[in-house]
């Protein structure tokens, strides 16, 4: 696959699941995204042929059903669609990304206590472990 990994919200909702699960059948990750989106099972097995066509996500045959797997990391995704955002919104410019980000809607202390952690470590050279959102 290229660099850019460029999906539709319904596309990292199905790695979503494989990314969570290692692997998921088309009725299993129907399931899982039942409480949010009711989807026929063509239509996941559609998005997963697509998907498939361009190196992202794999299959394995598993009795009389296939298997998938992703076979890009999130990181690969976020990483992609904020570079390509950055460019096209922002014509490269990550301070005004950021400045948008943190204008845009009101920042929490606790928030903007990370982003400063995460610049401050950013400039040492060193990881900020992630917390959950």
């Amino acid at each position: 696959m290229s660099d850019s990994h460029s999906l539709t919200g319904l596309q990292v909702a199905l790695l979503r699941v494989l990314w969570q699960r290692g692997e998921a059948s088309v009725a299993e990750i129907c399931e899982a995204l039942r409480p949010d989106r009711a989807l026929a099972p063509t239509t996941v097995a559609t998005v997963l042929s697509r998907l498939e066509k361009r190196g992202v996500v794999t299959h394995r045959r598993e009795a009389r059903q296939f298997v998938y797997r992703a076979e890009i990391t999130e990181g690969d995704v976020r990483g992609s669609m904020v570079q390509e955002l950055t460019e096209r919104l922002f014509h490269g410019d990550v301070a005004e990304l950021v400045n948008h980000l943190l204008s845009a809607r009101e920042i929490g202390s606790d928030d903007l206590a990370r982003v400063k952690q995460l610049v401050e470590a950013h400039e040492k050279g060193t990881e900020v472990s992630r917390g959950k959102r």
